[in-house]
């Protein structure tokens, strides 16, 4: 009896030094992993991103403009500037286009695409990587419904998106 008392005293204790020694110690994860040297990177110029799309929604570029830098304002240490940024990111909006994506049995259309396309221009001189890219992103709503009535929503999606492409094009590790 006493041998299965030390046993289990032998147990309990390892589990609990188990969790001391690896309580001390826990990985840091990330899920906005930057491939950014901040003793050589410490700041970010983002000009405003003009909406030159023939077709476009009128609060669409400041709601762009606005997230892009919080994108970077958040899950950066970079202190955005207005000039002379150590990364430098411009760009325009291209396309804001809507499609006819499906067709219902009645020869209508059913859903409908809409599209946000995006071209931007990346530099960081002090690795000399510069680069020019276009950016787009796609979501659908049912042709049965006005595009002013789910637009805000549907413009907000893809910004989400295009935002996340371009952060991760120009600092993430992936």
């Amino acid at each position: 009896m006493k041998r299965l008392w030390t046993y289990r005293y032998l147990i309990v204790w390892s589990v609990c030094a188990l969790t001391l020694l690896t309580g001390c110690y826990l990985p840091k994860y990330s899920f906005t992993s930057t491939s950014i040297d901040y003793n050589l990177i410490h700041s970010i110029q983002i000009d405003k991103i003009a909406n030159r799309a023939p077709y476009g929604w009128a609060p669409m570029e400041a709601m762009f403009n606005t997230k892009l830098q919080d994108k970077y304002a958040n899950q950066t240490r970079l202190q955005i500037v207005k000039r002379n940024g150590d990364l430098h990111v411009a760009g325009e909006i291209t396309g804001y286009d809507q499609y006819n994506k499906g067709v219902s049995a009645e020869g209508y259309s059913a859903q409908v695409q809409l599209k946000m396309t995006v071209n931007i221009r990346f530099e960081n001189p002090k690795k000399n990587i510069q680069w020019e890219r276009q950016f787009t992103a796609t979501t659908q709503y049912n042709s049965t419904q006005q595009l002013s009535t789910v637009q805000e929503r549907l413009v907000t999606e893809m910004i989400e998106d295009l935002t996340d492409q371009i952060f991760n094009a120009t600092v993430a590790d992936w």
